[in-house]
């Protein structure tokens, strides 16, 4: 009789249930780290776009509103925002508030009050 070596057929299905169960694990938590990946997208453009902000109040003595599509042309040093991200900036004549979210995101929205100190929260 021949010596065979390999693995039995038994073998082989357990195999493949085991990576069938860790893959039933691991997609659903990669899913939500991607979306939360997305939310801190949206909460750093804000920040960045309320840094530029301040730098033009300092320039202007006055901010401005914008939105994600007109602030890197407006205000200074800002490079364009994440791809995605929906953002609007407006002021309340002796600051400003914005908001910004990502539609990739957990559906969390991120705000901003100047007046309040900065990054009021995402919620």
């Amino acid at each position: 009789m021949k010596n065979e070596k390999g693995f039995t057929l038994i073998e082989l299905l357990v195999v493949i249930a085991i990576i069938g169960i860790l893959a039933a694990i691991a997609i659903p938590q990669f899913a939500e780290y991607r979306a939360r990946g997305f939310d801190a997208r949206s909460r750093s453009d804000l920040r960045n776009v309320a840094t530029a902000e301040e730098a033009y109040f300092v320039d202007n003595e006055v901010y401005k509103d914008c939105t994600q599509a007109t602030c890197p042309g407006l205000l200074p040093g800002l490079a364009a925002l994440s791809q995605g991200v929906t953002l609007a900036i407006t002021t309340t004549g002796t600051g400003f508030t914005g908001t910004s979210t990502h539609p990739n995101g957990t559906g969390v929205t991120c705000n901003w009050d100047s007046a309040s100190g900065g990054l009021t929260g995402c919620s």
